[in-house]
């Protein structure tokens, strides 16, 4: 069930806003249930889904903090063209 909802906004962001929603061809009403909802939600933004694609090209390996891939990289181009 919709229901009415007044709101007091700076008029330059309700332009902005008006003119997001005109490119984006959604209504602001939309824009800010969806806002709010997304505020409100239960589930935590953390729980991000990861398709099993991506998954599937993930290793396992994990990388020290300090490795230096530059010189990784030079000494692998320094043997390959010995």
């Amino acid at each position: 069930m919709d229901t009415k909802l007044t709101l007091k906004l700076d008029q330059e962001i309700i332009e902005k806003a008006k003119h997001y929603d005109s490119e984006k061809k959604i209504s602001l009403s939309r824009i800010v249930e969806n806002y709010l909802n997304s505020l409100t939600s239960d589930k935590e933004n953390n729980d991000i889904q990861i398709s099993p694609f991506v998954k599937s090209l993930s290793s396992g390996i994990e990388i020290p903090a300090d490795y230096d891939y530059k010189k990784d990289r030079a000494d692998y181009l320094e043997q390959k063209y010995k």
